[in-house]
């Protein structure tokens, strides 16, 4: 139920907390002290659309707080964990309002989008007037609502369900046939293909360590001779080494004979005959280390082009080759036994198909047990709402061609409003008054079935008589023992039905020269008088206040 309502600076309300009660309450007030602010108000919260002229002059946001007790069990619980909001607690819709138009929306104080504060907020409330009856307007609405009723929403699910896996089926044929009819057309191209790719066998990162390998090896080719020579140079028949050992050993024999002159000369000697040792077991280990092969250079690279050859005719990265060469072998598969897997999910279809079309069969009949049941509720409470003559029908069509997630079903709410005439959709047939008594008699026979937690119904009782006003307030008030029920009103005899009772009146704020709505409640003989006013006008007499007495002692009769 609508715990509470906080408006700040919207339209004429500069600031307002509301309480509200279960059970019945109502809302009266003079026209034009600011009834429809607050149900546009409680609209915004619920994710109606912006408008920057409902900030109040001068203010440069408005903002609407709507707190929701709701029980546990409770199916706007699921909407908010499946959209990542904390569902424990009460349910808090706030909406703000910028004068530039702009607006932002939060459920639980964590920011959302309108489209989900909008279907949280319609899991909540339904708001009614004579132009507003969305459980009227559209036919889907009418089968859901004929559904929860009759208690079918199992039997709803179950042919949900097996609508689902039909059409999964169905998907998973047709793809399979697709690449069936594809495979047999690219038949003798993915034998030669799957062919090819078995026998060259590519591998993943091949290429890259092919290509490697090829650049080392071209390399150690052009490198080989230089090494070849400067070995050659300084350890072959070329070599200084031996005329330097015979220099060193000639000069070693003369070095006694001028002691200290031929030291440094050869020490010098010495140690390039060390450092030329030292070259040679380098190049020895260089020579060693790029030992090529030619062999090895023209097998990598005649397999790096065969990749690459490859990689061009099929028109994707070596890389990829592998991953093709397994998706061409998987096709040729699907074509080798494509024909069995065929018939095997053609039976699989028939039998999901028959499956379904049983569970629709019986939610057809199941709707049809609900939709005579719901006439008769909705008729019973006909007569006492001046509709004596009219009658409430539950048109239904059945197309089994026409296969839907809701069955064969169309529901449509049908009226006829007088003997003789042709009965039509209730939104076409029915006028304005009419539409909103079927409405009330429509949701009082769904009590707690169908229905959101709170009911707004604004101004229903419009251009009706005492005796008609006086059905509906008796009615409000059945249906206000089970959902919570608000009313806008300027009947008083619904009036005197309520639990609670607010009135809505303007009054000065600041300096005087600017109003404000204002909500009371109001009890006892405060209530008494604006029930007088309500029967009275503006001047109440002491038989309006009497008249006023007299129902409020009747409401609960």
């Amino acid at each position: 139920m609508l715990a509470t309502l906080t408006v700040q600076d919207i339209v004429l309300i500069q600031r307002l907390g509301i309480d509200f009660d279960a059970g019945l309450t109502v809302l009266t007030g003079e026209t034009g002290a600011g009834k429809s602010i607050l149900l546009d108000s409680l609209s915004l919260a619920l994710g109606a659309r912006g408008d920057a002229g409902l900030v109040r002059s001068g203010a440069e946001r408005g903002q609407v707080v709507a707190v929701f007790e709701v029980p546990d069990d409770h199916p706007v619980r699921r909407t908010l964990s499946d959209n990542g909001i904390d569902p424990d607690g009460a349910v808090i819709l706030r909406r703000t309002q910028t004068s530039d138009g702009k607006t932002r929306a939060f459920v639980n104080d964590q920011p959302c989008s309108v489209s989900l504060l909008k279907a949280v907020g319609a899991q909540l409330v339904e708001i009614h007037g004579q132009h507003d009856d969305r459980a009227l307007v559209d036919p889907e609405e009418h089968r859901r609502v004929l559904d929860a009723f009759g208690g079918l929403n199992a039997e709803v699910e179950e042919v949900g369900r097996r609508y689902r896996a039909l059409r999964s089926l169905e998907r998973e044929l047709r793809e399979l046939q697709s690449s069936l009819d594809e495979a047999e057309r690219e038949g003798e191209f993915l034998r030669s293909a799957v062919a090819e790719l078995e026998e060259l066998s590519p591998e993943a990162g091949e290429e890259e360590r092919l290509a490697e390998r090829r650049q080392y090896l071209m390399r150690a080719e052009k490198i080989a001779g230089d090494l070849t020579e400067a070995y050659e140079t300084i350890a072959g028949s070329s070599s200084p080494t031996p005329e330097l050992v015979s220099v060193v050993r000639r000069l070693d024999r003369k070095a006694a004979d001028l002691p200290g002159l031929l030291d440094e000369t050869l020490a010098a000697i010495n140690a390039a005959l060390d450092r030329l040792d030292e070259a040679r077991i380098g190049l020895e280990e260089a020579i060693r280390e790029t030992e090529f092969d030619p062999r090895e250079l023209e097998e990598t690279e005649t397999r790096l082009f065969a990749l690459r050859a490859a990689s061009r005719k099929y028109q994707v990265a070596v890389e990829a080759l592998p991953a093709l060469a397994a998706e061409y072998a998987a096709k040729l598969s699907d074509l080798d036994v494509g024909e069995e897997r065929t018939v095997a999910l053609g039976h699989a279809v028939a039998e999901a198909r028959d499956a379904y079309r049983e569970a629709a069969r019986r939610l057809t009949v199941r709707r049809a047990e609900a939709g005579e049941t719901l006439e008769a509720a909705v008729s019973a409470e006909l007569p006492a709402l001046k509709l004596d003559a009219a009658r409430f029908i539950v048109a239904r069509e059945v197309d089994e061609e026409r296969e839907t997630a809701d069955g064969f079903d169309l529901v449509a709410f049908h009226v006829r409003t007088n003997p003789g005439t042709q009965a039509g959709p209730i939104m076409k047939v029915a006028s304005g008054g009419e539409l909103s008594r079927f409405l009330l008699a429509l949701k009082v026979a769904l009590a707690d079935r169908g229905s959101a937690p709170t009911l707004v119904f604004d101004e229903i009782d419009t251009g009706v008589g005492g005796a008609v006003a006086e059905a509906i307030g008796r009615r409000l008030a059945r249906l206000a023992e089970r959902v919570q029920v608000l009313s806008v009103t300027h009947a008083p005899q619904v009036a005197a039905r309520a639990g609670s009772h607010l009135v809505i009146s303007k009054k000065l704020v600041g300096d005087g020269e600017r109003v404000a709505t204002d909500v009371i409640e109001v009890e006892g003989p405060e209530r008494r008088e604006e029930i007088a006013r309500m029967l009275a006008g503006a001047t109440i007499s002491d038989e309006a206040r009497a008249a006023a007495e007299s129902l409020m002692r009747r409401e609960d009769v």
